[in-house]
């Protein structure tokens, strides 16, 4: 090997609608004005979660390593109730509907409207379908506003599967001139009478064996990573890129968790005037985990 080859870190986040084909023609027809000047974005994930219930403490499984598991989370006693999906509704561990899927859908929201950090952000929602160990919220409606006259709102129904457009998941993108619809399988646009003048959506898979949407999806986003880790290409989804749409997903939970509207540096994203809010920026950490810069 070249001495003199120099090694580049390659890091993308899995927000893998960025290597979908369809997505990416869609936004770039935004960039394009087919839909007039995108102002307003509407994301949701709808789905019918049933109840955690109440933990009750057991062995560790035998197979499972609870300290390396725990990672950096302040430690407590197996539960079981939180391993192997449940532990995204307990704060100690997870992040909430919000930070799971509507990452996603939020990401391909702010990819849409160009847009970076936001200036104010308000959240709505409870736990309202069951009363159990779930910490986070089953339903929320969360808004974020920005600069230049945009907005996303995020709706989360984590147990109500109501489709929004027959779509259990997506993203809705209103312009000036028309409105577009987008989801894992493709993109449809609206003019202003609601006809369709432009669909690119993939067709109905019978076969049950075949892979799903997202899963495809999954395969390209990999591949994109590879050819960046192999060739030095650009990766389509960028770690820089994903922290910004994490970030308006914490700040969503942030606002739920205070009770009122937040405002933001639209430079850093960083919460101003308000340091009992700022107090979630950072988690606790298990001793020894906490990372240093």
């Amino acid at each position: 090997m070249d001495a003199q080859r120099k090694t580049k870190r390659v890091v993308q986040m899995g927000t893998q609608r960025r290597s979908s084909p369809r997505a990416i023609e869609a936004v770039q027809a935004i960039r394009d004005g087919i839909i007039g000047r995108p102002y307003f974005a509407r994301a949701w994930y709808a789905n019918r979660r049933a109840t955690i219930g109440h933990g009750k403490p057991v062995p560790v499984p035998a197979n499972l390593d609870y300290e390396l598991w725990q990672g950096p989370a302040p430690r407590t006693p197996y539960r079981d109730n939180v391993i192997h999906y449940n532990w995204h509704w307990f704060r100690r561990w997870g992040t909430g509907e919000i930070c799971n899927n509507g990452t996603h859908e939020i990401d391909v929201a702010r990819w849409a409207l160009g847009v970076d950090h936001p200036v104010r952000v308000t959240s709505a929602g409870g736990r309202y379908h069951f009363e159990d160990d779930w910490e986070f919220t089953d339903t929320q409606e969360a808004a974020f506003e920005f600069e230049g006259g945009r907005a996303i709102a995020w709706q989360g129904r984590s147990c109500n599967p109501y489709p929004v457009e027959n779509r259990g998941r997506g993203t809705i993108v209103h312009g000036t001139t028309g409105t577009m619809v987008l989801d894992q399988d493709g993109y449809i646009v609206y003019d202003m009478d609601t006809k369709v003048v432009k669909q690119n959506v993939a067709p109905p898979v019978n076969d049950p064996l075949a892979p799903s949407g997202d899963d495809q999806l999954t395969a390209l986003h990999i591949a994109n990573f590879v050819e960046g880790v192999r060739t030095g290409a650009p990766v389509n989804q960028p770690i820089e890129e994903g922290a910004k749409t994490n970030l308006l997903c914490h700040l969503g939970n942030i606002a739920q968790w205070t009770g009122r509207a937040l405002r933001v540096d639209p430079a850093t994203g960083h919460i101003l005037g308000d340091d009992a809010a700022m107090a979630y920026w950072e988690r606790e950490y298990a001793p020894g985990w906490a990372p240093t810069v």
